[in-house]
């Protein structure tokens, strides 16, 4: 019988075969853009930063080494366990739902590498977008990485496997009902697996409906981890500073 999750984000990223797939993630690129979007937040010396669906905590991390106070939060159990190996006085993670604004406010709130437009129930975005902006101290600034919907959709695979420790990945991309779907199959150990991710195609104008319904100013957008202009039909990112 195939394993089916329905809830993607908490029961996918709760498992060794998500952080198997997305193994090869660059960490010299994470940490050269996180040099230089703290370099132009200006942020202040030793001040508080917020990693807002941390994941294992690998931003996180580099930024404590920057000297920065960091906070990191995630929904994933599996994720902070790995994540608090690495906890000192001015790193810390624990399991939060990033729709509900959690206990304190920072310099900076950093929502990294696409791990927005999850949720099933569409208000969860907006609820997000309103939780960052009250975790904002009153000269802190949010900042969310996501992809380039146009770009993504443009170059879409739509069938790939990646063979990975002995397992054979099938990944199925589709895109439905504004969202871009990915559908991961495999099997191991006698076990058949399947899995969806699903993220909404937000675009930077989707953004900006989001962000004025919200009463959320948006200063400055870049298209790639170096900080370059956005360009719609060619950036790699979508990033968006905002407060």
């Amino acid at each position: 019988m195939t394993k089916q999750q329905s809830n993607w984000y908490a029961s996918w990223f709760n498992t060794p075969y998500y952080h198997m797939l997305y193994h090869d993630r660059n960490h010299a690129e994470a940490s050269a853009f996180m040099d230089n979007l703290t370099n132009y937040l200006n942020l202040p010396e030793q001040g508080s930063i917020l990693d807002l669906a941390c994941g294992k905590g690998r931003h996180s991390v580099y930024l404590n080494s920057l000297g920065y106070q960091v906070t990191g939060l995630d929904l994933s159990e599996e994720s902070i366990a790995h994540a608090k190996k690495f906890e000192s006085e001015s790193l810390k993670f624990e399991l939060h739902d990033m729709s509900v604004p959690y206990k304190e406010q920072f310099d900076a709130v950093f929502n990294l590498f696409t791990s927005f437009g999850y949720f099933e129930n569409e208000d969860d975005n907006a609820k997000t977008l309103s939780a960052i902006q009250q975790n904002l101290n009153e000269t802190g600034f949010g900042v969310i990485d996501f992809m380039n919907v146009h770009q993504v959709i443009n170059n879409l695979v739509p069938n790939e496997i990646k063979n990975i420790n002995g397992i054979a990945f099938n990944i199925h991309r589709y895109t439905k009902n504004g969202s871009i779907f990915k559908d991961i199959k495999f099997s191991d150990k006698g076990e058949d697996f399947s899995f969806t991710e699903r993220v909404k195609a937000f675009t930077l104008k989707d953004f900006e409906v989001l962000f004025e319904e919200l009463n959320i100013s948006l200063f400055d957008v870049f298209g790639d981890y170096k900080l370059n202009r956005f360009y719609p039909n060619q950036s790699e990112r979508l990033i968006m500073i905002f407060k």
